[in-house]
């Protein structure tokens, strides 16, 4: 058992100390991330032009550069209060089991209904809209967290939803599609029939099963062709990386009440709002050379943007309507395998993130095998009593990796990672693993390669 036994199993932080403003790591960044470009001239995005896409606030949040302090919305607060502060907790079962030194810490953001931190960012979306007066929302959704975030915040607004679901994760998670439609909003798998971007992905990719990409060119053609309707996005973009920042800046609250400061941050990467949340106020420290953690990404094997990816501008969505961003990418054609039993299976990564880890600072990028990933997902939920996520357990298998060599060099480290998601509406993946039916899926650099082929040209 590690040392320092008068810190709890969990950390509260009171409910007057949850984060007043998110934090705006770009105001800090010494260089800043390529600028968007509009997809038509290439030239650089002006922020009216995001306007028929995103209501006009959160706009601004997208291309705001120098803010380094965010106020939240009060009731974005009230909102909060409901699931905030999430418990840091140290993984002492854990620990014992791997019988290492290292001191294990997880930010769980599983303590509501979506069970995730997707909604960290759901409720100030959805407020921007009502507060513009914005009729109708429309989004997509992977592994089914963020659709259920946002049909919640749509439901606590009353703002009608519709959600295009990867149509791989629709038929795997029935039930994210029963939660969804309680809370009121509608939800089609994609690619589907509705939209000419949706026939026109069936038809190149008969039996497809989909994938970010695609569910994000219908949500924003479903969008921009209805009346007074926007869209909104559950990762990659600045806005969401800013309202995230409230799962790092109360993990970072939480450590300090006990004088601790973690050597190793770890997060699950798949458009990067999971990590970039959880990182951006230990980032700041780095960046200002103050302290030096050791950043870890993780990534499923099956979609290994940033360990395999190209460094490039590059379409946000499979259909190519949206905007260029500058970004580690597999091609926005790039089709993850349909035994992806999990989310993160964007074709790229935030454009922060990218930036981060082109410069060095975002220290490694590690992409793992799904059976590795529930293999640590299972003997979590055996230490922890936690079922987690496919997601997140991503980052516990890393996490115990790290442990281990902890273990083998007799080093005392501390590791924190974030748990942002339970695995509760996953139970055909687990049984799959538990059967021994689940398999590994590795791209090969031909599969690679097709898509690459496609990046746009940029001068």
């Amino acid at each position: 058992m590690s040392n320092n036994k008068n810190i709890p199993y969990r950390i509260n932080l009171p409910e007057e100390l949850i984060p007043r403003q998110w934090y705006n790591i770009r105001a800090d960044m010494k260089e800043l991330p390529d600028p968007m470009l509009n997809p038509g001239t290439h030239e650089e995005l002006k922020e009216e032009e995001l306007y028929p896409i995103f209501c006009k606030a959160l706009s601004h949040q997208e291309m705001d550069n120098k803010t380094r302090y965010i106020d939240i919305p009060e009731s974005v607060i009230e909102f909060y209060k409901m699931c905030r502060p999430s418990p840091l907790i140290r993984a002492y079962c854990l620990e014992k089991e791997l019988g290492t030194p290292a001191k294990i810490y997880y930010k769980f953001e599983g303590n509501n209904t979506s069970g995730s931190h997707k909604l960290n960012s759901a409720i100030p979306q959805v407020y921007y809209a009502k507060e513009e007066g914005i009729d109708g929302l429309t989004t997509e959704t992977g592994a089914g967290q963020w659709g259920t975030a946002l049909s919640m915040a749509c439901a606590y607004y009353k703002m009608p939803l519709t959600v295009y679901m990867v149509k791989t994760s629709y038929n795997q998670k029935p039930y994210r599609k029963s939660i969804i439609e309680t809370c009121g909003a509608n939800i089609i798998p994609s690619p589907s029939e509705t939209t000419n971007v949706g026939r026109a992905i069936l038809e190149k990719f008969p039996g497809t099963g989909g994938s970010l990409g695609c569910a994000i060119s219908e949500a924003v053609e479903a969008a921009v062709t209805a009346t007074n309707s926007r869209y909104v996005l559950g990762s990659v973009l600045n806005q969401v990386l800013l309202h995230q920042s409230i799962v790092g800046l109360e993990s970072k609250a939480a450590m300090e009440m006990y004088d601790e400061y973690p050597d190793i941050i770890i997060g699950c990467a798949g458009g990067g709002s999971n990590l970039g949340g959880l990182i951006a106020p230990f980032m700041k420290d780095k960046l200002e050379g103050k302290r030096n953690p050791y950043f870890i990404a993780v990534e499923p094997a099956s979609c290994p943007s940033m360990t395999r990816g190209k460094y490039a501008y590059d379409f946000c969505d499979t259909g190519k309507v949206t905007p260029l961003a500058k970004m580690y990418t597999l091609g926005c054609g790039f089709q993850p395998s349909s035994n992806h039993a999990g989310g993160l299976r964007y074709h790229g990564m935030s454009p922060i993130l990218s930036k981060l880890y082109y410069d060095g600072l975002l220290d490694e990028a590690r992409a793992v095998e799904q059976t590795k990933v529930f293999e640590s997902a299972v003997n979590f939920a055996r230490c922890e009593g936690i079922l987690p996520a496919p997601e997140s357990s991503h980052a516990i298998c890393v996490a115990v990796d790290e442990a281990i060599k902890c273990k083998e060099s007799g080093e005392e480290k501390t590791i924190l990672f974030g748990l942002t998601g339970t695995g509760y509406f996953d139970m055909s993946a687990y049984e799959s693993f538990l059967n021994n039916t689940m398999s590994d899926y590795i791209p090969s650099d031909e599969d690679l390669q097709k898509a690459f082929e496609e990046l746009p040209k940029i001068n």
